[in-house]
């Protein structure tokens, strides 16, 4: 199965990848090296953080390398249309607070709210996708129902 993924965000991953590979590697094994100089290793937490460390460095390296191999990247000069799909950015209003929130329909890996990159699998990328400017959508949300007004639908 294809990730979907916006160019920049693959990008990042990369980035990510090369760091853990070229600095955060060599750096846990210089440190397990210098801990096992030490001696005893059982009641070594020099050594013992280390290797959890190498532990957990080998693992995101793994995530990512799964990630970057089967993401699909979108091209999003080549969408167009005011039907909102996958890469959309979108700017909506909270019809209870009259807040106007801007997103753009990301991955599941390049979501960051903060950022307003909303995850394709969260409940209001769900109730946007197939809808249009001018559209309102309900989204079920922990607090309650929360309804939202399409203002915006691009594609940049």
């Amino acid at each position: 199965m294809a990730i979907g993924a916006i160019g920049t965000s693959v990008t990042r991953l990369e980035d990510e990848r090369r760091r853990l590979k070229n600095e955060e590697r060599p750096a846990v094994i210089r440190a397990i090296g210098t801990a096992r100089e030490h001696g005893d290793l059982s009641e070594n937490a020099e050594y013992h953080a280390a290797r959890e460390r190498q532990s957990f460095i080998e693992g995101r390296l793994a995530e990512l390398d799964d990630i970057i191999s089967r993401a699909d990247v979108v091209d999003l000069s080549k969408i167009k249309g005011s039907t909102i799909r996958f890469g959309a950015t979108v700017r909506v209003v909270d019809e209870d607070t009259d807040e106007k929130i801007t997103y753009q329909i990301v991955g599941t890996h390049e979501s960051d709210i903060a950022s307003g990159l909303l995850s394709v699998t969260s409940p209001l990328a769900r109730a946007l996708i197939g809808k249009g400017q001018g559209d309102q959508v309900e989204v079920t949300a922990p607090g309650g129902s929360r309804y939202y007004e399409i203002v915006k639908v691009s594609y940049k």
